[in-house]
């Protein structure tokens, strides 16, 4: 009826594999400095009267690529 008490951690299988990390900080931070240039040519349209919407195409590209990049900064698992 009374049983030693185990100490936390006693009698666990122990695995020898550690789970993977995922996330990559480069790639989050190049999906930053996206989001900046994609800010920056939004302004410049914007200061510039909206004469041509190029820069705003490229401001909405800018922040498709940037939104891709985080995406893929948390799910592509990090080397070693």
């Amino acid at each position: 009826m009374d049983e030693p008490r185990r100490r936390r951690g006693e009698g666990a299988q122990e695995t020898s594999a550690a789970p993977r990390r995922k996330g990559w900080v480069s790639l989050y931070a190049a999906a930053f400095a996206l989001v900046i240039a994609a800010a920056i040519a939004l302004m410049a349209s914007s200061l510039g009267s909206l004469r041509s919407i190029g820069l705003l195409w490229i401001s909405g590209a800018l922040s498709f690529l940037a939104a891709g990049l985080a995406v893929a900064s948390v799910l592509v698992p990090r080397r070693g």
